[in-house]
């Protein structure tokens, strides 16, 4: 019990830090106007990658018997890359209604 306790106190502060972060980011995007989506959905594909980097991090230091590093950093690079592949969609989409049609 005394472990789960000493855990429980390691983390809290960063978990503390991602629930603020979360409820200002949400109320932020909140308050952008519709027209300034797209263009910071593009801005976001930058933090995307560096989630990427962050999951191959993981994933190349961990043992090989590390299973819960190997499963997150995993999916931190399949979820980043789908995030950077919409965003370019998005984007491309986007700018593909500012082309003059012949």
């Amino acid at each position: 019990m005394e472990q789960i306790l000493n855990i429980l106190s390691d983390i809290f502060p960063m978990v503390f830090i991602l629930t603020l972060a979360i409820l200002i980011g949400t109320e932020v995007i909140s308050k952008v106007p519709t027209v300034l989506h797209t263009p910071l959905m593009s801005g976001a594909n930058a933090i995307s990658g560096v989630t990427i980097i962050g999951g191959i991090l993981i994933v190349r230091r961990a043992a090989a018997d590390e299973y819960l590093m190997l499963i997150i950093g995993t999916l931190a690079i399949i979820f980043a890359m789908l995030n950077v592949i919409g965003g370019f969609k998005v984007t491309d989409r986007m700018l593909a209604m500012f082309k003059k049609k012949k």
